[in-house]
């Protein structure tokens, strides 16, 4: 069997991976626009200032339900008009909104960037900061959730 055989065949294979520089390229780039949850996590435990803030873009209602620790409540439809009272336009900011299945967090980012805002987008979001066992905040009080065995490693460090 020759080559292009087996890469026409194999529908991973059927568009041939990026040139190693081309896709250090484009890992570059996304890691410029995202930020996964457990490495906001270890950022916000750390001591001293993250040097972000986190913003959930989510509605009062959701808001309710729950929470990252310390991030700032502004819903996209409001970014436009109260960003600027709420937010040092010197500050990263780092938006999320329910979880992977909500774009949410990239129109905050979207509208965000558009004023000026540096951002990335907080992969998993909401979803996955309390599928990691990472402690939130609802309108009771402070809780917090076994990790998830599927989103995180069982003894600590993933290794990535």
């Amino acid at each position: 069997m020759t080559e292009t055989d087996v890469t026409t065949r194999n529908p991973v294979l059927r568009v041939a991976p990026a040139a190693p520089a081309e896709a250090a390229a484009h890992f570059r780039a996304s890691l410029a626009f995202h930020a996964d949850v457990s490495d906001v996590a270890a950022a916000l435990a750390a001591d001293g200032d993250p040097g972000f803030v986190v913003l959930d873009s989510r509605s009062t209602e959701s808001w309710d339900q729950g929470h990252v620790p310390g991030a700032v409540h502004l819903p996209t439809a409001l970014i436009a008009e109260q960003a600027v009272g709420l937010l040092n336009p010197d500050v990263p900011v780092v938006t999320y909104c329910w979880g992977p299945g909500c774009d949410g967090a990239a129109r905050a980012a979207l509208a965000l960037a558009q004023l000026g805002y540096r951002v990335k987008e907080m992969l998993g979001g909401f979803e996955y900061w309390v599928r990691e066992g990472f402690e939130f905040e609802t309108w009771r009080g402070r809780e917090r959730r076994a990790p998830d065995p599927l989103t995180a490693p069982v003894h600590g460090d993933c290794g990535c």
